[in-house]
């Protein structure tokens, strides 16, 4: 099956100190979800380990069909693009050159673009709606339009499913609707998207499911409608009654 599952899944840190356990997911093409919980429950672990970056504690994670542990580093990242928190190391390079740098899982080491390359980069130029900042340096960028060009470099992957830590933190209020409702658009045009946020009433009108966290709590998953309804994210996140989500 393509997307991604996990099996039973504990993460944490080793040998035992585990944040999460008994965790059963499925992100395949085609579904916005979004993971939320509150600070230090885990999020950003649980990306990490199913991107392969940390290890498991326990149980299995499936990528089309097989685990992630038989791939390498370079196949995993032609099926899983990754958004972490965080700027990139080298502010001095254009929008353009960061991007390109999606693509270094398909030319390898030599990092030579050929004509393909190009267009899937001007493609994800244009997705993310970014053209006109093309040849601009990084530290010439706001936040807003840094975080764009970090979604387009994932773009550029040309992946599966594209994972994201904490999207729309430090941006003002537009941007995050510009960055939530970007992000809606590439999974209705056919790829699996999941982030980490703290953006309920934002992303509540966006996601088509919810993974909901909490400490001491089973791991939630469910449509979002449903997941609203029926009180969830209130119980999961400690809102107060009086506290609606749209």
């Amino acid at each position: 099956m393509k997307g991604l599952k996990s099996n039973d899944l504990a993460i944490g840190y080793p040998p035992n100190k585990k944040l999460i356990e008994g965790i059963n997911l499925e992100l395949t093409s085609g579904n916005f979800v979004a993971l939320v919980g509150q600070n230090g429950v885990g999020k950003s672990t649980l990306i990490r380990t199913l991107t392969g970056l940390h290890p498991a504690l326990a149980g299995d994670i499936i990528l089309d069909g097989k685990s992630i542990s038989k791939y390498s580093q370079t196949e995993v990242a032609k099926k899983i693009a990754v958004v972490l928190t965080g700027k990139p190391e080298s502010l001095n390079l254009s929008v353009l050159e960061l991007i390109a740098l999606g693509r270094h899982p398909h030319t390898g080491w030599l990092g030579v673009l050929k004509e393909s390359d190009k267009e899937v980069i001007e493609a994800a130029l244009s997705q993310m709606e970014i053209n006109y900042i093309a040849t601009k340096k990084l530290f010439e960028l706001s936040d807003g339009q840094l975080q764009k060009v970090m979604i387009a470099r994932a773009l550029a992957q040309d992946t599966e499913l594209i994972i994201l830590d904490e999207p729309t933190s430090h941006l003002d209020l537009k941007n995050k609707i510009e960055v939530l409702e970007l992000l809606r658009k590439i999974a209705k045009s056919g790829k699996g998207v999941l982030i980490s946020t703290h953006e309920i009433q934002l992303t509540a009108s966006a996601c088509d499911q919810f993974w909901c966290v909490d400490f001491g709590m089973p791991f939630l998953t469910g449509a979002a409608k449903e997941i609203i309804e029926a009180g969830v994210l209130h119980e999961y996140l400690h809102l107060p009654s009086s506290v609606r989500v749209l």
